[in-house]
């Protein structure tokens, strides 16, 4: 029985210390890959941007979107609310940029469950150009972003273009906490499936595809009832035959959680967002959980007494945790150890937000709930 939990303990340190290891090299790839140029041709962009609710930062976010390095294109606002208090920056950017193709929609008109993409079918009608961007209202960019993401698609191989997104949290420290969860687990693992050549990852935060293939996909309306909008929209774009590019370019996004309540309700709608789009993978998910994972490794290993290897196992896995920690914080304003402190907390907080998925079929999005089925497709609960 000892020699039993024994190897499982060194099962678990070698699976905890391999899996944090692999995620600092792909992220040590990433950032040595090149990036790509610029394309020759650079025709007309209409950027959509679906708005509720003034978040902090929303006035910077959208400002950064009317100041791109680029010759020509139109930025569709859309809300649902004239009342909505986003509509008031909106007009301050149109005062302010009057020489800027902007177009606001405002229309409370429902075509599905997902408030996004509500918007997003009531703002299509109004876009004047072929080539599309879609970024939520938390994103902020540099004036190069348009030529980053739009470049790749004019190789007609590939249909859709994403981008990885840097959390970027406000003063509180459950925004810290939140911008963590991305940061330091969620994007890591994202890398490790690029370095393996896996190209079904979209991200919402940012998606550029011609108006052409949104059409072949049955347009914004093939994607209403959807809690994970991008995923499916990546489902059938490859269903076309045609590629997904993980742009190199990095967008920052504001990232507000007022109290752990709310950090835990936005993790846990991720995470029942994963189990619904991988049920066979969310069971081994815990493996990312690589510090928890080495200690339950140690403790079991103790069974038969310390052993050097187990404790050298255990080490290299806390410094590449350690590493997966301060890589996205180099060449940003963060301090490296300005959030050093909340790691015990933050591994913690994600293996009891994993363990609660496997107990809820609903989610809470924008202090609405949803209960999610074993499609994807979510539906209000009243």
């Amino acid at each position: 029985m000892l020699a039993v939990l024994t190897a499982l303990g060194f099962a678990c340190l070698t699976a905890a210390a391999g899996y944090a290891l692999l995620a600092v090299i792909a992220m040590i790839v990433w950032r040595l890959t090149p990036q790509s140029k610029k394309a020759s041709e650079r025709r007309p962009v209409t950027i959509f941007k679906p708005l509720r609710g003034a978040e902090p930062g929303l006035y910077e976010n959208l400002r950064s979107f009317c100041v791109q390095d680029y010759p020509e294109y139109q930025i569709v606002f859309g809300l649902s609310d004239a009342s909505d208090p986003a509509h008031a920056v909106v007009q301050r950017l149109v005062a302010e940029f009057p020489a800027l193709s902007i177009t606001t929609v405002v229309n409370s008109q429902v075509h599905g469950a997902n408030g996004k993409i509500n918007n997003l079918i009531n703002m299509l009608p109004f876009a004047r150009h072929d080539m599309f961007a879609v970024s939520d209202s938390d994103c902020r960019v540099s004036p190069d972003y348009l030529d980053r993401v739009t470049a790749p698609l004019y190789d007609p191989r590939i249909g859709l273009v994403t981008c990885l997104y840097r959390g970027v949290p406000t003063p509180s420290v459950w925004s810290r906490l939140g911008a963590m969860y991305f940061n330091e687990w969620y994007a890591p693992s994202v890398l490790l499936a690029w370095l393996f050549g896996h190209e079904g990852y979209v991200s919402g935060q940012s998606v550029s595809m011609t108006r052409g293939t949104l059409t072949a996909i049955g347009g914004f309306a093939a994607l209403a009832n959807h809690l994970a909008e991008d995923h499916r929209m990546g489902t059938l774009v490859r269903g076309l035959g045609l590629r997904i590019v993980l742009s190199r370019y990095i967008v920052e996004a504001t990232h507000h959680e007022p109290d752990l309540a709310a950090v835990t309700l936005h993790e846990l709608r991720w995470m029942r967002t994963l189990r619904t789009l991988a049920p066979w993978s969310i069971n081994c998910i815990f493996v990312t959980f690589s510090v928890p994972i080495a200690l339950l490794g140690v403790i079991m290993t103790l069974a038969q007494g310390s052993s050097l290897a187990a404790w050298s196992l255990f080490g290299t896995t806390v410094a590449a945790r350690m590493a997966l920690h301060f890589m996205p914080r180099w060449g940003t304003d963060r301090g490296l150890f300005a959030d050093f402190w909340l790691l015990p907390l933050r591994d913690l907080l994600i293996c009891w937000v994993w363990w609660r998925s496997f107990f809820t079929s609903r989610v809470i999005w924008r202090g609405v709930e949803f209960a999610v089925g074993a499609d994807g497709t979510m539906q209000r609960v009243n």
